[in-house]
């Protein structure tokens, strides 16, 4: 996740106050894959518009889109106050909306469905907890709380493995731009976290690639994207930056994984996305239109499972929207959520 005026994880500190900055089947307006190029432009179409502005926080931040098995999309408003909905259930067929739940205490940065049992996982970046709900929104349970290896968790994103373990962006340092991001790996009974990898900056995005084999990770203070290679058990096995990505005031934040292994590189501080493939060519931007004013940061992607309709949630003061556009490729797991 991002800031609002800076990044999608950002955060504010207390009780919820967090600065954060940046912590299928609908057909669209959108063009038809076009040959791919570092200047190609896709562009995005408006679907609807899920918030406004929530007068006690001064902001709306929509992240961690992800599908469930009916084909209705869940998202999460990281800065939505107690009362007002923090999980939200989008049929994006109908281009209807409706909150299922919110409570008084975390601010959620991300969101997906855990393949072992089948409940939403949301980190609570304020609070570094996991808690998880039932496909309804209801049933909150709190899944991972507490310190690792002496230092408290700020949770972002989230990705799964096959078997059910849960691998978290761990952004510490996001406020202060040093190195001291993590990447916490917590078996899937919620019962032993441990450290795979630290010394990042500010810790964002992370997802598999499209063979499990490694972990995309996006360091947001320093626009890079790392790859971390995993052996059979979960460990990393060796670690280097991958992609280094031109953003400009924009920086890096969430990441999705496509099933030809195309990543798409989310952007706070501008409302588009960067696609590269799995060697680090820069494959094409996604963008809203130029007339859709007052929308700073595009969080997240999910794409449908197995087709190209692709949603990405896109923020700023004028509100939390919902974009769709055509992938270059179809979506597994790794482009749902997180």
């Amino acid at each position: 996740m991002r800031r609002l005026p800076v990044r999608s994880l950002a955060v504010l500190a207390t009780f919820g106050t967090l600065a954060l900055t940046g912590c299928g089947t609908e057909t669209s307006g959108g063009a038809a894959p076009a040959a791919a190029g570092a200047d190609r432009t896709v562009r995005a179409h408006q679907v609807m518009q899920l918030t406004e502005v929530h007068d006690e926080t001064g902001m709306t931040l929509l992240e961690g889109p992800t599908f469930d098995e009916n084909g209705d999309l869940f998202v999460v408003d990281v800065t939505a106050p107690e009362g007002k909905p923090k999980v939200i259930r989008v049929d994006v067929r109908k281009k209807t909306a409706q909150g299922v739940h919110t409570d008084g205490r975390g601010a959620y940065t991300s969101a997906q469905f855990g393949p072992y049992d089948g409940r939403l996982y949301l980190t609570d970046y304020a609070h570094g907890e996991i808690v998880s709900l039932a496909p309804d929104g209801s049933d909150p349970r709190t899944f991972f709380s507490g310190e690792v290896d002496g230092e408290k968790m700020n949770p972002d994103d989230i990705a799964f493995d096959e078997a059910g373990n849960l691998y978290v962006s761990d952004s510490r340092g996001l406020s202060t731009g040093d190195a001291h991001g993590r990447v916490v790996r917590i078996d899937r009974d919620g019962e032993k976290a441990v450290v795979l990898a630290d010394g990042l900056a500010a810790t964002n995005g992370i997802s598999f690639d499209a063979d499990h084999q490694g972990l995309w990770i996006s360091e947001l203070t320093e626009n890079r994207i790392s790859y971390l290679r995993l052996d059979g058990e979960g460990s990393v096995t060796s670690r280097h930056t991958a992609i280094r990505v031109d953003g400009g005031i924009a920086q890096t934040d969430s990441i999705a994984v496509d099933a030809d292994g195309n990543l798409y590189q989310a952007l706070h501080g501008r409302a588009a996305m960067a696609v590269y493939d799995r060697h680090g060519e820069r494959l094409a931007t996604v963008e809203v239109p130029a007339r859709a004013e007052g929308l700073e940061s595009a969080t997240n992607v999910a794409i449908t499972p197995g087709g190209t309709k692709a949603y990405m949630t896109v923020s700023g003061p004028a509100g939390g929207y919902l974009y769709t556009f055509d992938a270059l490729a179809k979506g597994i797991r790794q482009s749902n959520g997180g």
